[in-house]
């Protein structure tokens, strides 16, 4: 069972991978690194104080970043646990397919889905009663993460996860502290 799963997530993979083109090439980099996305974190940091009472937004904010460094964590154990090849280290796809970028580190699950995922889902439930329009940040996640597969280093698989593990990780921070310091600071 497991490993037709592996198969069907290699082939889907080689099929989205596939999709790509050189016209599309330079977007798709831009919007896999992390430091492209400074000022859209600087509008979440923002958001937080046009919302909130001063100390409510640095409270706010703090979650936000433990979120970040607890999604990493959690990703960076699992990784190393399970040790999943990326797919441009993985032999019998590694001709097949489109490689823009080449870390190193293991595959699954994929960092980039699971703290994006879970800042985000943390930032909308706690911003999401004073500001409807919230969800459409889901924006950022969304191609933050299918970015992954275009530059040829994550599984279709690996995103699915990490995305579910981050709105796991979002959802827990909120339940346990945000709800609780945010609201009553």
């Amino acid at each position: 069972m497991w490993q037709q799963l592996e198969q069907w997530d290699r082939e889907f993979f080689i099929y989205l991978n596939g999709l790509g083109s050189e016209t599309y090439d330079a977007f798709w980099i831009f919007v896999t690194k992390i430091e492209h996305w400074i000022p859209w974190y600087l509008f979440i940091l923002v958001l937080f104080f046009i919302v909130y009472k001063h100390r409510q937004a640095i409270i706010g904010i703090l979650l936000s970043l433990v979120v970040v460094g607890f999604s990493l964590g959690i990703t960076e154990i699992v990784k190393n646990v399970v040790s999943r090849l990326r797919p441009k280290n993985t032999p019998d796809i590694a001709e097949l397919i489109r490689v823009l970028q080449s870390p190193n580190s293991f595959s699954f699950f994929s960092g980039h889905a699971s703290v994006s995922v879970a800042v985000t889902t943390f930032v909308v439930l706690a911003l999401r009663h004073q500001l409807k329009w919230i969800y459409v940040i889901y924006i950022w996640p969304l191609l933050f993460i299918s970015s992954r597969v275009y530059v040829g280093v994550h599984y279709p698989g690996d995103i699915i996860v990490g995305s579910l593990v981050g709105v796991i990780i979002g959802v827990l921070f909120w339940r346990f502290a945000g709800r609780r310091w945010i609201q009553i600071a």
